[in-house]
C-alpha cells in the first residue's frame, strides 16, 4: 500500500488526446496527457515515411577511413 504523503496520486482512468482528439484512456499521475505522436499519425506507421539513403553505412565507412572493399 502506497504511503500517501510520498507517492503522486494515480489516476486510474487518465485520458489521453493527440490533436484535440480522444484516443484512450491510461494509468498515469497527470490528469490529461496531450501527446503529439501517435501511432496512427506518425509516419512510419502511416507508411508515409521515405528513407533516402543515397550512400550505404558500409560505404560511408569505408570512405571515411579511406579503405577499399577489397582490403582486409
Amino acid at each position: 500500500m502506497p504511503k500517501p504523503e510520498i507517492h503522486p496520486t494515480w489516476f486510474t482512468n487518465t485520458p489521453v488526446f493527440c490533436d484535440g482528439k480522444l484516443l484512450c484512456y491510461v494509468g498515469s499521475t497527470k490528469r490529461e496527457l496531450q501527446v503529439d505522436v501517435w501511432l496512427a499519425n506518425h509516419p512510419f506507421y502511416t507508411d508515409s515515411q521515405t528513407l533516402i539513403d543515397s550512400e550505404g553505412r558500409v560505404e560511408r565507412f569505408m570512405k571515411k577511413y579511406g579503405l577499399n572493399s577489397t582490403d582486409k
